[in-house]
């Protein structure tokens, strides 16, 4: 498919909603008009047109409300949340632009009043966890929401909202017979954006906080709880299964190892470096640390995603300290300790999946390795141009694990 925007990092962004058309998150003509209303612009472009489309969205959610159409106001308000999700990527970066946190609050405010709609509402929960508490929704299976059904706890990546996991994995769950559940975890979402919580490696002591709620919710079959990460979640998730037992089934998309080992490759390539001198890029002689990050802020899509994007989600300042906490995200000595069955995605065209095959061969408990190609739509990052391929594949592979289970 042709891009629609003429911007590539515009591209990367704006293009997610063409995976949430089968879930009713956007429709082509749609983004296709963001795409024409930026045209050459830049970023602030990009946002305010993206703005202005969910605005539009939310007016008629409103008057439809007003005129007796609540399964219409339903779609429209889900819908404008996820336009402004789309909206605010390319403002990434602390300390947070006040437009990304204006759009964030629509977003929120939007998707809970569409859940709120119909004759199964959804209210926003919140898990407890320490001295904080991690927004959520759960959402019912659809024709069974006074069942108990089993459930699928999906976990976002780098920068992901709980309005992309709905529309990416959430809809099609309920859909399938399974309630699914939301949240935003430590670096992400609200957890980022308003209180400024940088991302944690240890993702079981966030998932155990999850499945702790899920097992009080009278609905879920306690013995068949999935967890589901998608992007970086595809890392988060297999180490949080790696010490939660609880977990009766997991799903990476794609299996990713670690973070630093992207980074490591990179290195090598740009600096002739041995393999040892890469071992511990928090370590890295400075000079190295230097050219580096003049490289990566020389370049649109590198500083997005290290600078702007990573050095925020980790709470960090300079490239050594990003590079230091990325290390800490790693599967070595982890994967072993998977039990439950495992399904890990590649697509072909994705380069965070390159090494999904030796994650599959690292593991111990039963596993599948599911591919992705180009000429079915499904080789980019998480399949997102045919996103209703992978969530059909998965489901039909967590449908016949919960079905051996009993």
């Amino acid at each position: 498919m042709a891009a629609l925007f003429r911007d590539a990092l515009h591209e990367a962004f704006g293009s997610w909603p063409l995976g949430y058309v089968p879930y009713g998150g956007a429709d082509v003509g749609e983004v296709r008009a963001v795409a024409e209303a930026i045209g050459d612009g830049g970023d602030d472009r990009y946002h305010a047109a993206w703005t202005a489309a969910a605005a539009r969205l939310q007016a008629e959610a409103d008057a439809a409300l007003a005129n007796g159409h609540a399964g219409s106001a339903r779609e429209l308000y889900l819908r404008a949340s996820a336009f402004h999700a789309a909206s605010y990527h390319p403002l990434y970066g602390a300390p947070a632009d006040p437009r990304l946190l204006d759009a964030f609050r629509r977003q929120v405010a939007a998707f809970d009043r569409g859940l709120a709609l119909g004759p199964h509402p959804v209210r926003p929960q919140r898990i407890p966890f320490g001295d904080l508490a991690l927004p959520a929704y759960l959402i019912p299976a659809a024709g069974h929401e006074a069942e108990v059904r089993p459930l699928v706890i999906l976990t976002n990546g780098y920068d992901g909202t709980v309005t992309d996991m709905y529309f990416a994995s959430a809809v099609a769950a309920s859909r399938r017979g399974y309630h699914a559940l939301l949240f935003d975890g430590p670096g992400q979402g609200a957890m980022l954006y308003e209180q400024g919580v940088p991302l944690r490696p240890d993702w079981e002591t966030v998932v155990a906080a999850v499945v702790d709620f899920a097992l009080a919710q009278p609905l879920v079959d306690l013995r068949r709880i999935a967890l589901s990460g998608w992007s970086l979640g595809g890392h988060l998730a297999p180490r949080a299964a790696s010490g939660e037992h609880r977990i009766a089934a997991l799903i990476a998309d794609p299996g990713t190892w670690s973070i630093a080992d992207g980074f490591r490759a990179a290195f090598r390539r740009m600096f002739g470096l041995p393999p040892e001198a890469v071992r511990d890029l928090g370590a890295l002689d400075q000079a190295i640390i230097d050219r580096a990050d003049a490289a990566i802020r020389g370049d649109r899509e590198l500083n997005w995603k290290v600078v702007q994007r990573g050095f925020w989600v980790h709470g960090v300042d300079t490239l050594r300290d990003y590079l230091a906490s990325a290390e800490r995200f790693t599967m070595q000595g982890r994967a072993a300790l998977i039990r439950c069955p495992t399904l890990i995605t590649q697509a072909e065209d994705d380069a965070l999946a390159a090494g999904a095959g030796a994650f599959l061969e690292a593991l111990r408990c039963p596993k599948t390795l599911l591919r992705f190609t180009a000429a079915e739509g499904a080789g980019g990052h998480c399949e997102m141009q045919n996103r209703s391929l992978l969530n059909r594949r998965v489901l039909d592979w967590l449908d016949e694990q919960f079905a051996a289970a009993g």
